[in-house]
């Protein structure tokens, strides 16, 4: 029986899964197949690829300064975040944080990194076959969050990120064939996403990218049927879901160091209840 894991992102909350990953790593549990959308798709990147600890610098560290995350970004480059700094600039070989890629490309272990296409809203389940040395373009796209980025382009096509065609990948994952998934959420697995966000950002990207608008305006409603289809999963005991139950809320892009490190320990906390579910 495969086992699996599934990491919804959600911007800088998604320290809570790099504190869960770390947790791993440091005990030793493994998945066969791994699931990434948005920020989970950089945090099973430096997940396959061994590196506990990395991470946390890209969550508590690097939103704070303005080459990655700031209006003066938003003036100079027109786009809010700069997924290039992170993953060209910072995670290259030589960079100040590089990322292995030769031990992920070594892992035995499936790597799934969800994005959406642009120009149609359909989901892309990129794998470790679209990565490259020094070339994680796949990552920036799962990441591109409309309105705060630009699409990111892959072999020309430009894509959002991951979360408005399937946020919660966990029926990939049963698809894969995993009979055990370890589900990562970012807010609590009770509460539900509403579309105010989304409908007013969908109305600035409509224009050029009407596809795209209508998946992030459905966005919450597949949110929603994720969770609501995992926790009946959770009940059957295939599902283990992870979220930071009573932890104050955050918005995915505040900038507040001491709550995100507080997250980071809150998911490595969480995570000590991997082990026993995976050997059931």
């Amino acid at each position: 029986m495969k086992t699996g894991i599934v990491d919804a992102g959600g911007g800088l909350r998604g320290i809570y899964g790099a504190g869960i990953y770390d947790r791993c790593l440091a005990d030793g549990v493994a998945f066969d197949a791994c699931f990434g959308v948005s920020a989970g798709a950089g945090n099973i990147a430096c997940f396959l690829a061994g590196q506990q600890g990395r991470d946390v610098a890209f969550y508590a560290d690097y939103p704070f300064r303005r080459q990655y995350m700031s209006l003066w970004n938003l003036l100079t480059k027109h786009a809010y975040l700069d997924l290039d700094y992170l993953y060209k600039t910072l995670s290259r070989a030589g960079g100040e944080n590089p990322l292995d890629y030769a031990a992920i490309r070594a892992n035995p272990a499936e790597m799934t990194v969800v994005a959406t296409n642009a120009l149609d809203g359909s989901a892309r389940y990129f794998t470790k076959d679209d990565l490259a040395q020094d070339c994680y373009d796949v990552l920036c796209a799962s990441s591109s969050v409309p309105v705060a980025c630009r699409p990111y382009p892959v072999a020309g096509i430009p894509y959002y990120d991951g979360m408005l065609s399937d946020p919660v990948p966990v029926e990939k994952a049963l698809e894969a064939g995993c009979g055990r998934i370890v589900l990562v959420l970012t807010r609590p697995k009770t509460e539900l996403a509403d579309d105010q966000t989304d409908r007013v950002g969908a109305r600035r990207v409509r224009r050029r990218y009407p596809a795209a608008a209508q998946a992030m305006r459905a966005r919450a409603a597949r949110y929603n049927a994720g969770v609501t289809r995992s926790l009946e999963l959770e009940r059957q005991g295939t599902v283990l879901i992870l979220s930071p139950e009573g932890f104050p809320p955050m918005r995915p892009l505040q900038k507040d160091r001491a709550a995100l490190l507080s997250l980071y320990r809150r998911g490595w906390e969480d995570a000590a209840a991997i082990a026993d579910f995976l050997a059931k």
